[in-house]
């Protein structure tokens, strides 16, 4: 009789814990399925097509040293600017590479380049020459240092400090120079092409040692790999769904290279050049002559280009630039206030600390996506971070002594700070 009712009651409790989990499961699965189809808060909105898992953006196998890291960064929706535009505005998070910016691409594969043409070998003393605003030496340093090479960086005297200290924390001999315009023998990338030459002749070199300049203005090699790689790139991320591109230009390979790739695919896509103030390049676009306004005004503070922007605008065509120029279909220009709100802005509502060159190319993008309408996807590059910028770009101080406006009121919006 004992057996029968602890049977009984084994049956009963089964029973009874088999329901309790049934319910449980479907309590479960209704408030799961309520929240997934709950509106959220519009700034938590995020357009599900767009977005990958990570393991999808940047590989999960181990990498063969800090160069197996470059590239593959990941393509964001920026939130406020495609709220504010009714498009949706994609920024390619470059500042992510190892050595914080787009450059780093550039830098590996000019180095690499040099190796296959037999122009550089590692652990002999090789030292690699570069004329640079910063962002390309510290690329060339870090690649350097990883790969077997010293590394020699002529710079303008008048960037951010925290610029400088990079480069010779990353063990490369600094140069600065005077900014000069780019006829003068002591310009800065004149110089660095001087002194190449100068290592491998007057017996500072051993018999294998070589300098070897870079020239990231005229080498090829910075088209060619953003061709290879970052065009390619954008079009599988957006599955080759993109409408526009924006991006400023220095030496122009970013551009040209992205531009040249896309365009073979999607005739239809539209390449806006984006320019800061000082540089040459819009007109040369619009109009097709190399000229800035402030040339003529005489109100020049600069040598170079007259901006606070750092990493794009120049007064000068370059290869590189040149080989996509074709692919260009309009340009805009953006000023230093813009581009100093815009970086606040970003900040403010993204929580997106970014460098000058990125935020500049954020205000055309917000022109491109005024000019093409609502429902369009637009994607730029976020180069580099605001960390190298601190003691200049983003310095309230220094904004101040220059007279470029840079409070961010809290009423201001997109259609405040890009007229």
């Amino acid at each position: 009789m004992s057996t029968h009712n602890d049977n009984h009651q084994l049956l009963w409790g089964v029973l009874l814990g088999s329901l309790v989990t049934a319910s449980s499961i479907t309590l479960y699965l209704n408030l799961s399925s309520s929240k997934k189809h709950s509106p959220r808060h519009r700034r938590d909105s995020l357009d599900s097509n767009h977005l990958c898992p990570p393991g999808n953006i940047r590989g999960m196998e181990i990498v063969d040293g800090v160069d197996g890291l470059i590239g593959n960064t990941p393509l964001m929706k920026i939130r406020s600017l495609s709220e504010a535009t009714g498009c949706t505005i994609l920024g390619k998070a470059e500042f992510l590479n190892p050595g914080g910016s787009a450059k780093d691409r550039v830098a590996l594969n000019i180095i690499k380049t040099a190796e296959e043409q037999g122009l550089l070998r590692p652990d002999n003393g090789s030292t690699v020459f570069e004329g640079t605003v910063g962002s390309t030496g510290i690329s060339i340093a870090m690649i350097a240092r990883a790969k077997g090479y010293n590394a020699w960086i002529v710079m303008p005297d008048d960037q951010a400090k925290e610029k400088y200290q990079l480069l010779e924390k990353l063990g490369a001999t600094v140069e600065k120079v005077r900014p000069v315009s780019i006829i003068d023998k002591r310009q800065f990338v004149n110089l660095a092409r001087t002194r190449a030459e100068e290592f491998s002749k007057d017996g500072e070199a051993s018999k294998e040692a070589q300098g070897y300049f870079a020239d990231q203005f005229e080498n090829r090699a910075n088209f060619q790999i953003h061709y290879q790689t970052t065009g390619p790139e954008i079009y599988r991320q957006t599955g080759g769904k993109v409408d526009a591109i924006v991006l400023g230009a220095g030496t122009g390979g970013t551009l040209s290279g992205i531009s040249t790739y896309l365009k073979s695919l999607l005739p239809g896509l539209k390449v806006f050049l984006v320019d800061p103030q000082g540089s040459g390049l819009y007109h040369k676009v619009k109009h097709g002559i190399m000229y800035s306004p402030t040339e003529a005004e005489g109100t020049r503070r600069r040598h170079q280009v007259d901006t606070v922007v750092e990493g794009i605008g120049i007064n000068r065509l370059t290869q590189n630039f040149d080989i996509g120029r074709v692919h260009i279909d309009d340009a805009f220009r953006a000023t230093d206030e813009e581009a100093v709100k815009m970086a606040r802005y970003l900040v403010r509502e993204d929580g997106l600390f970014v460098g000058s060159s990125s935020a500049v190319n954020c205000v055309g993008a917000v022109r491109a996506a005024r000019k093409l309408g609502p429902g369009h996807v637009i994607v730029t590059l976020l180069n580099d971070s605001g960390q190298r910028h601190l003691t200049k770009f983003w310095s309230d101080e220094y904004l101040k002594e220059n007279g470029i406006p840079y409070e961010l009121k809290d009423e201001d919006t997109i259609d405040t700070i890009v007229r």
